[in-house]
């Protein structure tokens, strides 16, 4: 079977692929208040996303996130999630969204094949939620985590982002609200993505920060589990129905076990998300349309140049680029 290694003899098998660079919130730890969006002939075209999916699948790719922006915003969506689903080979497509199309996209996405869906959830304040996201309505979120809840899918996920001053007195209160519906819930270390206009190191909230809050209410079990990604899970005693995952890209990085690479929405193929080393896949796709042998050459080599490791510093930002813009 064909595999994708990297440099460092990594197995590459899931590739997360941003949709779009546009969202209909704009996060404070995601992009600046006012974005300039790429224009749309810069954006890789739907039948583009799937025939570097379909290249990376039959590379032995298993896992596909579909990510943004907010990807849910992309016209077309739920139909390339169908074809993507179907593909052999494939184990599972999974999702990253704000949640606030899910009322309506919660069942369409789940019949066409998403197997999972991480759901971004920061506060449980419809005024704190507001400020956060800037344009966000809580209620519209929550009635979509209800919709997902009821539509089939194997596993949903809260995502939250710990910020100091912002959300973090909130943490027991979201870990209850996971309990109490059933759902898994990954606390993540701001990334220092892009100057979001205010200063990251007054707000950093480092995974065992969050972790020692938890545990005040909470007895907490190691858990060896994987779901493909960078969280590191522990269990809640009493409570199996809930994993808790922390994501520590600043604290304590998962390099060594690094088994993904990110397409953006402009079709660069970022090979890890701290660095800026990437290969232009959409100039490649667009200049051998029926000719998969040297994209997928120049995929093999280009992971051999994926780094080590990356070098996050909350104190500063390393990679200019916004985190809508890798890919969220």
């Amino acid at each position: 079977m064909t595999q994708l290694l990297d440099g460092c003899g990594r197995k590459i098998d899931y590739l997360r692929i941003s949709v779009t660079d546009r969202c209909d919130f704009r996060c404070i730890y995601c992009m600046a208040e006012t974005m300039k969006f790429l224009p749309r002939q810069q954006v890789l075209t739907l039948e583009e996303i799937e025939r570097t999916a379909r290249l990376f699948v039959s590379q032995g790719v298993r896992k596909i996130r579909l990510t943004g922006g907010e990807p849910l915003v992309r016209p077309g969506i739920v139909g390339l999630c169908q074809r993507i689903a179907a593909m052999p080979g494939l184990r599972e497509l999974v999702m990253t969204t704000n949640g606030s199309q899910l009322p309506k996209l919660a069942q369409p996405l789940a019949d066409a094949g998403v197997k999972r869906l991480n759901i971004s959830l920061d506060t449980l304040d419809p005024r704190r939620f507001r400020s956060i996201t800037r344009s966000g309505e809580l209620g519209r979120v929550l009635r979509g985590i209800d919709a997902a809840c009821k539509a089939g899918f194997a596993a949903i996920k809260l995502n939250t982002v710990a910020l100091h001053g912002r959300n973090s007195d909130e943490v027991p209160a979201l870990v209850d609200f996971a309990i109490t519906h059933g759902l898994d819930i990954s606390f993540i270390e701001e990334m220092p993505l892009g100057d979001v206009g205010r200063s990251r190191p007054e707000s950093y909230c480092s995974s065992a920060w969050v972790r020692e809050r938890i545990a005040e209410r909470h007895t907490l079990v190691d858990s060896a589990e994987q779901s493909g990604g960078p969280a590191r899970y522990v269990r809640v005693s009493g409570n199996p129905g809930t994993r808790i995952g922390f994501i520590s890209p600043i604290s304590q990085h998962f390099c060594d076990t690094c088994n993904r690479v990110r397409l953006t929405a402009e079709g660069r193929l970022l090979l890890c998300l701290g660095h800026e080393h990437s290969l232009d896949l959409r100039g490649l796709l667009r200049r051998y349309p029926g000719d998969d042998a040297p994209v997928l050459e120049a995929i093999h080599q280009a992971l051999q140049r994926k780094p080590a490791r990356h070098v996050f510093d909350h104190d500063d930002v390393q990679v200019l680029r916004f985190m809508n813009v890798s890919g969220g």
